[in-house]
């Protein structure tokens, strides 16, 4: 009995009544008090809607006690931690009767996030909502989420505060989340390390370069219309060569610095190359590929089988384009030849496994391989310890456009491993009440998904209205169950998107210093 009245409900007499009166709906429990009693499922289906978000009125009092928690009342943080407990047990019955299973939303967090408290606010929020999973970002624009006191990686911590050196907001709220039964997953950018990064004086060789000698930030900052598409707060990111030693060996340090704070998964996202604007956005000649770092140069060129291949590739790499004229050159030292590496197919994707024969084909397919490898080696030690990985993609980044063209992001997530999950970033614009771009996106992916591959699509918006032209969550969620009725998870985009008040307000404000 004493187990059970952490879960009792107090009660008026008239209230107790109205559990006799309505008994037949549910199974009585009768705590130590006269006044204690609790149904099941009556009272749990009372709490939560369709979309499985509790009551104002239980929204409030788990508020009313999370703010006597931070007043010092001793008897509030007993009845917190109980609430908490008691909305767990009413989402995780609610997910289990509607759809979708699991609904994830996508979290980043702020200096101001160490306040007391804070923390805990925002995830009673997302449970609040009817999520049962979150996505916590650990390394964005160049910035981990770790104590600056215990931070071995090259980049700086998001929480630089002098008194806060040892306040670790990722291992804080993966735990915080945990206990409110969220499935929480530490959620970390990819192939984009960020402008700090690309400052190391000894990590140039490590950045992506295209043929004329470009990294990805020599071409934002001369681009304004990309500028004002990607946006300011994207505007400094940097791309590394997936072939370069010192990006995976920098890169898996972050990794196994996440998996210590214990995250029941990881999700993987930029697994790509920068994509342009306008014409930009084709990779339709060699110099646009970001292959000329040193590593991934030198790794093309051992993809030839002989002396005439190498030199081969190399006028294509300098030139952009072989003639008769060069090949008749090369051909003293034998028959030009290289790797059958990847040819294009039919389908829309990139080149998958078959003869390649031309060396525009070869060097895309090596640009493509290269994304699919740094994946694979950032996903060991995840996999290593039984945990869940996913892969974050566009839906069309892995296109062939205009005949011999190719998205620029050179996206291979068709050939991603079947073992993770997938998550198709599905943030078409397509009208304030016009969910079919977003579908079609999903759509997609699903007939070029292997069988037992899971599939989470990310859709965005904001719940009960349209938002930057896109209808509202409710319209894209119902239009997504009933075109793909075998997805069963679906995640928002993203928890600043649904408060935006207050996350300004987050990640503008001044942290006092000393903790």
């Amino acid at each position: 009995m004493h187990i059970m009245q952490k879960y009792f409900i107090s009660l008026t007499k008239t209230e107790i009544k109205k559990c006799f009166h309505i008994s037949s709906l549910g199974v009585i429990l009768f705590g130590l008090a006269v006044n204690s009693c609790l149904w099941f499922p009556t009272k749990v289906q009372a709490q939560t809607d369709i979309y499985c978000r509790l009551s104002p009125e239980a929204i409030a009092q788990k508020e009313n006690l999370r703010q006597g928690v931070l007043e010092g009342n001793k008897e509030a943080e007993k009845q917190y931690q109980d609430i908490l407990i008691k909305h767990n047990r009413q989402l995780s019955n609610c997910r289990m009767r509607n759809w979708p299973k699991t609904q994830g939303i996508w979290l980043r967090l702020y200096p101001c996030d160490a306040r007391p408290g804070e923390i805990d606010r925002i995830l009673d929020k997302i449970v609040n909502q009817g999520y049962n999973q979150v996505y916590i970002e650990a390394f964005y624009n160049g910035q981990v989420l770790l104590p600056a006191a215990n931070n071995p990686t090259v980049w700086p911590s998001v929480l630089r505060v002098p008194g806060y050196e040892n306040v670790d907001l990722l291992a804080d709220s993966l735990k915080k989340a945990r206990e409110r039964g969220l499935g929480a997953y530490a959620w970390i950018f990819t192939m984009n390390f960020g402008y700090t990064y690309s400052q190391l004086p000894n990590r140039q060789e490590a950045l992506a370069r295209n043929g004329r000698g470009q990294t990805t930030l020599d071409v934002i900052p001369d681009n304004v219309n990309l500028q004002n598409h990607l946006g300011a707060s994207h505007a400094f990111h940097t791309f590394i060569d997936p072939y370069s030693p010192q990006a995976r060996q920098d890169y898996s340090i972050i990794v196994n610095e996440v998996l210590k704070r214990q995250p029941q998964g990881v999700l993987f996202d930029y697994i790509r190359y920068l994509r342009g604007v306008g014409s930009d956005s084709v990779a339709d000649e060699v110099k646009d590929l970001w292959i000329y770092s040193k590593a991934s140069r030198n790794v093309l060129l051992q993809r030839a089988r002989n002396e005439a291949g190498k030199e081969l590739i190399k006028i294509f790499l300098d030139k952009g384009s072989v003639t008769s004229g060069d090949i008749y050159a090369v051909s003293s030292r034998g028959t030009p030849r290289w790797q059958s590496f990847f040819s294009p197919s039919a389908n829309g994707r990139l080149p998958k496994r078959g003869s390649g024969t031309q060396i525009w084909e070869l060097s895309v397919a090596h640009a493509a391989q290269g994304v699919i490898d740094f994946l694979q080696v950032a996903t060991q030690p995840v996999q290593q310890k039984g945990l869940s990985a996913g892969a974050v993609f566009f839906p069309g980044g892995n296109r062939r456009i205009q005949g011999d063209g190719f998205d620029s992001r050179l996206q291979p997530w068709d050939q991603f491993p079947s073992w993770m999950e997938w998550h198709p970033m599905s943030y078409g614009a397509c009208g304030n009440g016009d969910p079919s771009c977003i579908v079609s996106k999903i759509e997609r992916v699903m007939s070029m998904t292997p069988k037992g591959v899971t599939v989470i699509p990310a859709i965005a918006g904001v719940w009960g209205q349209p938002f930057k032209n896109r209808p509202s969550l409710e319209i894209q969620m119902q239009a997504i169950k009933i075109a793909t009725p075998q997805i069963n998870s679906i995640s928002h985009f993203s928890y600043g998107w649904q408060n935006i008040e207050e996350t300004r307000e987050r990640k503008y404000c001044r942290l006092s210093t000393g903790y």
